[in-house]
């Protein structure tokens, strides 16, 4: 496998993503990741430090704060108030059906 393949799988709820390998599913650093950790714009579900572990709601958080501080080149505060105002948008609508 070489730098440019791109993986493609299902993560099941109850599994958990090291900090590594939520970066690679992301594509993006560690660094990244522990920088918007240290913000409180993601959290891990269990562990500290190195032992840290993700839940499959927190990738698919990252994806979104990533996917919009590169499309809109917005700050991650912004990303992340942006990730929120959809999330409750979504549970809003899904309350009204």
């Amino acid at each position: 496998m070489n730098d440019s393949t791109v993986l493609v799988g299902v993560l099941v709820d109850d599994q958990t993503l090291t900090l590594d390998e939520l970066a690679c599913a992301c594509g993006v650093s560690a660094d990244w990741l522990s920088q918007r950790l240290d913000a409180g714009l993601l959290v891990c579900c269990s562990g500290e430090g190195a032992a840290r572990r993700f839940a499959s709601a927190q990738l698919d958080r990252a994806l979104r704060l990533q996917a919009i501080e590169r499309d809109f080149d917005a700050n991650q505060e912004l990303a992340a108030l942006v990730v929120d105002l959809i999330d409750e948008i979504h549970r809003l609508r899904s309350r009204s059906t």
